[in-house]
Parts: C-alpha cells; sequence; structure tokens
C-alpha cells in the first residue's frame, strides 16, 4: 500500500491512498498521523481504498500538490547504522572512534519536514550544506523496552528521506557535546511513503534492500543499497525504545547509506565523498551551492526528491 498526503491549506494535509504507479489517488478523509494513532482501525479502510486503485478507480494525483507524508511528527531519531560510513570519517579526518557496542541515534528536528518538491533555504553557503539520502521507518506506538524480536511489528510505513546538514557547523555543535541544533535543519522526504509488504522482497530483515541513487545537477553521483545496514530498524527501534515508549508517529532513520565498495557505487552524502578524496589524496569535492539541485530516488516506490538549494 503506498500513502501520500495532499495539500488542503493546513499543516498536516489530508491523507490520500495512491494506486502502484503514482497516477491515481483516493482521499482518506483523515490525516496520516490520525491513521497511525488508531492503524488497527485504519489499515484496513485504507487497503480497501487501494484494492479499489487497482481496479482501476480513483482521480488523477498531481506530485507538486504533495506534502511531506508526514509534514510534522511527534519525533526524528536518526541513527548512523552503515558502519562503512563511519570508518571513512574517522579515517580521513583522524577522529577517535566511537567506543560503543549502542547503535547510534540523535534526536533531530520534527516539528516540519520539507516536500520532495520544493526549494530548500539555507542561510549561507559558508555553513556547508550537504545531503545524507537516507531510508527511514514510521512506528505505531512502541511500548518501553521493546525487543528487536518484537519491533518490526511496529513498523507501519517505510520512506526515503534527505536529512540536509551544515558541516562547518556541525564540529562546534558535536565540541559542545549538547548534540546538534543549527546544523541539522529540516530533512526532506519523498512523497510516497509504503508499507512493508509493498515493498517485496526488497523489505527483508529489518532493511530496505534497494539502491538509493543520488544525483546532482543531473550527474550520477551515488546508488549505494540498503541492505549495508550493520543494524536492521529493529534494532535501532528496539535502541530508542529501551528506557520509554515511542508514540505513533515516530520517524527513524538509517543514518547515511553507505557500501564498502564505494569506489563503484559511490556515495549518498557530499561529506563522505569529500572523506574518500582526503583518503585518496585528491581535492576535496566543494559543498553545494546556490542554484544546485538534488535529487534522489530508490526505483519506484517512493517517488522522487528533487530540490534546489536556494538562499534564504
Amino acid at each position: 500500500m503506498k500513502l501520500a498526503t495532499r495539500a488542503d491549506g493546513s499543516r498536516d494535509g489530508t491523507l490520500v491512498v495512491v494506486s502502484g504507479d503514482g497516477a491515481r489517488g483516493l482521499p482518506a478523509g483523515m490525516t496520516l498521523q490520525a491513521a497511525l494513532d488508531d492503524w488497527s482501525r485504519t489499515e484496513p479502510a485504507l487497503r480497501a481504498l487501494s484494492e479499489r486503485l487497482a481496479a482501476g478507480q480513483g482521480e488523477p494525483l498531481e506530485p507538486a500538490t504533495l506534502l511531506a507524508p508526514l509534514p510534522r511528527a511527534w519525533q526524528w531519531l536518526d541513527g548512523s547504522a552503515f558502519s562503512t560510513h563511519g570508518q571513512l570519517m574517522q579515517q580521513a579526518f583522524k577522529l577517535p572512534p566511537i567506543e560503543t557496542d549502542r547503535p547510534l541515534m540523535y534526536q533531530g528536528m520534527s516539528h516540519r519536514f520539507l516536500s520532495g518538491r520544493e526549494d530548500v533555504p539555507f542561510p549561507s553557503e559558508a555553513d556547508g550544506i550537504d545531503f545524507e539520502g537516507e531510508f527511514a521507518v514510521v512506528t505505531g506506538d512502541v511500548p518501553m523496552g521493546c525487543t528487536p524480536d518484537d519491533a518490526l511489528g511496529h513498523v507501519r510505513l517505510v520512506l526515503l528521506l534527505n536529512d540536509w546538514s551544515l558541516r562547518t557547523i556541525a564540529p562546534v555543535e558535536m565540541k559542545t557535546g549538547f548534540g546538534w541544533v543549527q546544523a541539522k535543519p529540516a530533512c526532506s522526504v519523498a512523497p510516497y511513503a509504503v508499507t512493508p509488504d509493498a515493498l517485496g522482497e526488497a523489505w527483508r530483515e529489518g532493511r530496505v534492500c534497494l539502491p538509493l541513487t543520488v544525483e546532482i545537477n543531473g550527474t550520477w553521483f551515488g546508488s549505494p543499497v540498503g541492505n549495508a545496514m550493520a543494524v536492521g530498524f529493529h534494532d535501532l527501534i528496539a535502541h530508542a525504545a529501551r528506557t520509554r515508549d515511542l508514540p505513533a508517529g515516530t520517524i527513524i532513520g538509517s543514518g547515511t547509506v553507505s557500501n564498502a565498495d564505494h569506489a563503484e557505487v559511490g556515495s549518498t552524502c557530499l561529506s563522505e565523498r569529500r572523506a574518500i578524496d582526503a583518503i585518496a589524496g585528491r581535492p576535496m569535492t566543494p559543498f553545494l551551492r546556490f542554484g544546485d539541485r538534488v535529487t534522489m530516488y530508490a526505483g519506484d516506490s517512493f517517488g522522487r526528491i528533487d530540490q534546489q538549494v536556494v538562499a534564504a
């Protein structure tokens, strides 16, 4: 099942069930958050609409009218589950290894998620404008102490997102020991949220087993695959819920998708490419400038993120 949120002048938009090809939709008469809050009741009704779409019903759906599937969420927790990414950063910039056996995670801004088509404003090019291609899951209510074995049963939807980052601000904030605020602005999300079953064999062991392709100004930058996560989404959910429950609508990210064979498959963020440049002794790839366009997609499942960086 494929879902989207159509703009209607409100902050949260209105939920639309979408045909498999993204061409048609049927309104669900609620917000996505409302559906998540009462999933046991709303899911059968949403699947009935999906069946009507599969039978050829529905009205044309204009992608330009779609917001992020969840325009705002109760919680955004971003992991760092691809070990290659961390290893490259440590090697290139002589960072000490993080001594922990726990998944890495931080809590980011969740009161606004950008659509996958709107321009993205930033205060200054000097802040080191970067993108990070990620997969993410949206949970239902997760009880405190949820185990990894039970966690996947709480996954409601899967997303593709761009975790925008400001790299020259990040080291300053990291040194304070209090985490990121200015270095992590609003994320952008591809238009369609899909249920795990809609991914078929591409959803395995709590991982999205698809290549995430990134292009900059129409030029290919990378297509690493999501199944290289060192820990799966079930591990990330259990980590987040160890000492607290998670509300329905919590979004949990994979961190930058990264593969060990990066020389062949490329990367999904500039910072990683700059680390590879530094290790090889090459001039570093520059950060983004105003007017640059970033595109991300993972087949046809989530639709496309296609955005231009602009001055605020």
